[in-house]
């Protein structure tokens, strides 16, 4: 890691869910709704090979194999929102999957850990371009700075008064733009750019990473004003970093929602589609709904989440042992 990198993140509570439940024969099954019909059935026996390539299901794959898990068992997996929008999806589903099968195999892998496993999953096993703060975000939950080095990753929650996180909770709109877009392509091309030393890129990088350290001070501080016109700065650099980032139809709901009183916004995650991130005051609201509305964006309501990743257990496996190898 040639510069290091910072984020600062907040988890909402629109959840992955995985549901596990013993199977009655030899095989190991995921299934995902958000992909409907897709199954993906492999055999517990070494060597064995899955059926399915569709997201989710090359995910629960990769996460079966990292765990070397010769379990019979189903996974059901189900989204609140649909994959491919920037909420960190992907790094959520690996988050859950991870803990879901470290606490099969009774590992007790605390929240940095699984953050960990599920970005070498995600990196080595599928070759996915992406960073760790979707993985981190799901792990820990809250509102956080992650710093990233060479020696690791240091977690700082946010230092926020109850009163400014419900303020920002308030004022942080989100709008589905109804398209979803492949993280992949973008974010392959911000790291080509980077590796190559792209003067453009590695210059759009260096100042979003500058303008995220005064966003984190604007924060803790409860200047969300100086955040919201800081969160439009940083989209403007953002813009800049693939050719995929934005569109004329984001570009104009952007700017529909700016007229409306919109003091900064940008696209989630890697960008294309998604979700509209937007930062305005309680007041201006309504007429930023409206004016998205006739453009076809519908707002999502949310809340802050704050426990992160964590396995929900039946009370009688509580109590009761149980053998996942009877």
């Amino acid at each position: 890691m040639r510069h290091g990198g910072m984020v600062v993140s907040a988890s909402i509570n629109k959840y992955i869910y995985g549901i596990v439940t013993k199977n009655f024969d030899t095989t190991f099954q995921a299934i995902s709704a958000d992909y409907r019909t897709t199954v993906l059935n492999m055999p517990t026996t070494e060597g064995a090979v899955a059926q399915g390539d569709a997201g989710e299901m090359r995910l629960a794959q990769a996460v079966y194999e990292y765990f070397d898990l010769r379990l019979p068992i189903n996974v059901f997996i189900a989204s609140e929102v649909p994959p491919g929008t920037g909420l960190g999806s992907s790094g959520s589903a690996a988050a859950m999957l991870s803990t879901v099968f470290s606490a099969l195999t009774n590992q007790g892998m605390n929240k940095q850990e699984i953050a960990e496993a599920a970005y070498t999953i995600e990196t080595e096993r599928l070759q996915a371009p992406v960073g760790k703060q979707d993985q981190y975000g799901a792990a820990y939950g809250g509102l956080n700075c992650f710093e990233f080095s060479a020696d690791g990753v240091k977690v700082s929650p946010l230092r926020m008064s109850g009163s400014t996180v419900r303020k920002l909770e308030r004022r942080l709109m989100l709008f589905y733009t109804g398209a979803t877009r492949q993280a992949r392509t973008i974010l392959q091309e911000q790291r080509d750019n980077s590796d190559r030393s792209s003067g453009r890129t590695i210059d759009a990088l260096h100042q979003i990473k500058a303008l995220g350290w005064q966003i984190k001070d604007a924060i803790e501080q409860g200047r969300l004003d100086d955040f919201g016109l800081m969160l439009d700065e940083s989209w403007q650099y953002k813009k800049s970093l693939a050719t995929g980032v934005t569109n004329s139809f984001i570009d104009s709901a952007y700017e529909a929602a700016r007229s409306q009183g919109v003091l900064g916004g940008k696209i989630t995650g890697a960008g294309g589609g998604g979700f509209l991130m937007l930062y305005c005051h309680e007041d201006h609201q309504d007429g930023v709904r409206a004016a998205l509305a006739d453009l076809g964006l519908q707002q999502m309501r949310y809340a802050f989440e704050f426990e992160g990743a964590r396995v929900l257990l039946h009370t009688t496996m509580l109590s009761t042992p149980f053998d996942w190898n009877d």
